[in-house]
């Protein structure tokens, strides 16, 4: 009998794709309402922001490979921008890679699971309101077909 096996390649940028509609996917399951490729007021760009049923902010970075999390240690970045962070990886991620304190959902094209809960960290009233409104105005603009917008 003779077996042949055929490997698939899947590029980095193709398990990003992947990975981020999961974890969409996910965070509209949880409740959330979520916006891919944020800019944040400090430069920083968030892979998936997501307002919450309650006002809360949630950021989530996804990582296609253990090079583009070693490569980029921008993470800690995130956390004066939302009330949880949480890395979104593939489910072939070496996760024992990962750092303990952030949440992490593990993700594919069709959708994710919560492996460990984000620790809330609630941010200020001030800035709470700030972001909410420049969320809403982004989500707005992108509807409306416009689409070089920042936070």
């Amino acid at each position: 009998m003779d077996v042949s096996v055929t490997l698939v390649s899947v590029t980095r940028p193709e398990t990003t794709v992947a990975v981020t509609r999961g974890a969409a996917r996910l965070l509209v399951a949880l409740g959330y309402a979520p916006l891919t490729e944020v800019t944040l007021p400090n430069g920083r760009r968030a892979d998936l922001m997501a307002l919450g049923p309650k006002g809360e902010i949630f950021i989530v970075e996804v990582k296609s490979g253990i090079d583009d999390f070693r490569t980029d240690q921008k993470w800690h970045e995130y956390g004066p921008y939302c009330d949880a962070f949480a890395f979104a990886v593939a489910p072939e991620f070496p996760r024992e890679a990962l750092p303990q304190e952030p949440g992490l959902i593990v993700a594919d094209g069709f959708g994710g699971a919560v492996l460990r809960e984000a620790t809330p960290a609630p941010l200020a009233g001030a800035r709470r309101k700030a972001l909410t409104i420049a969320f809403g105005r982004l989500a707005a603009l992108r509807a409306a077909g416009v689409a070089a917008v920042e936070l």
